[in-house]
C-alpha cells in the first residue's frame, strides 16, 4: 500500500469533526427525515470510523452518539437503539475519559432510540435519566448546552 501523500492523524480527526458537525447541524435543523437520512447515516459512520482510528474513548462514545441520534431523528429505532446502547456503555466503561455531560447525553441518545422504536415506556424512562444527568452537569454552560438539545428534536409522541 502506497504512503499517503498527507498526514493520517490529522485527517482522521478532520473528517471526524467535519462529518459529525455537518450531521448535527442538520440534526439541530430539523433537517433529517426518513426520506432524507440516507447521506447523514454515511456521515456520522464514517465520523465515528474516523474517531475511533484517532480519538479517544469519549471521541468513540460521541461518535456513537451521533450515529444514534442520526438513527432516531430518521425513525429508525432498531439502529438507533444499537448504536444509543454501544454509546452508554463506552460512557460506563471509561469514566476517566468521560465529561460529565457525555452521560446525560447517552441517556438522550437511548431516550430517543426508545421513542424512535415506538417504546414510549423505556423512552420516558430514559428520558427521566438523561434530565437526572443533565441537572447533574457541574458546568452552567455545558449544562444549557444540554438542556437545549434535550428539550429540542423529534422525541416521537414522548412528552
Amino acid at each position: 500500500m502506497a504512503e499517503a501523500p498527507f498526514e493520517v492523524d490529522r485527517a482522521h480527526r478532520w473528517f471526524g469533526i467535519d462529518l459529525n458537525n455537518s450531521a448535527m447541524d442538520a440534526l439541530d435543523a430539523g433537517l433529517i427525515t426518513p426520506e432524507s437520512c440516507e447521506p447523514y447515516i454515511h456521515a456520522v459512520h464514517a465520523s465515528c470510523y474516523h474517531w475511533m482510528q484517532v480519538g479517544t474513548a469519549a471521541n468513540h462514545a460521541r461518535g456513537e452518539f451521533a450515529v444514534a441520534s442520526v438513527y432516531a431523528a430518521a425513525g429508525l429505532g432498531e439502529a438507533a437503539l444499537r448504536h444509543a446502547q454501544r454509546c452508554l456503555e463506552l460512557v460506563e466503561a471509561h469514566p476517566e475519559a468521560i465529561e460529565d455531560w457525555d452521560r446525560a447525553f447517552a441517556f438522550d441518545a437511548l431516550a430517543r432510540a426508545y421513542a424512535a422504536g415506538g417504546d414510549l415506556n423505556a423512552a420516558s424512562e430514559a428520558r427521566s435519566r438523561a434530565r437526572v444527568a443533565g441537572d447533574a452537569i457541574a458546568d452552567e454552560e455545558d449544562r444549557n448546552v444540554f438542556l437545549s438539545w434535550f428539550r429540542g428534536g423529534n422525541w416521537h409522541g414522548l412528552p
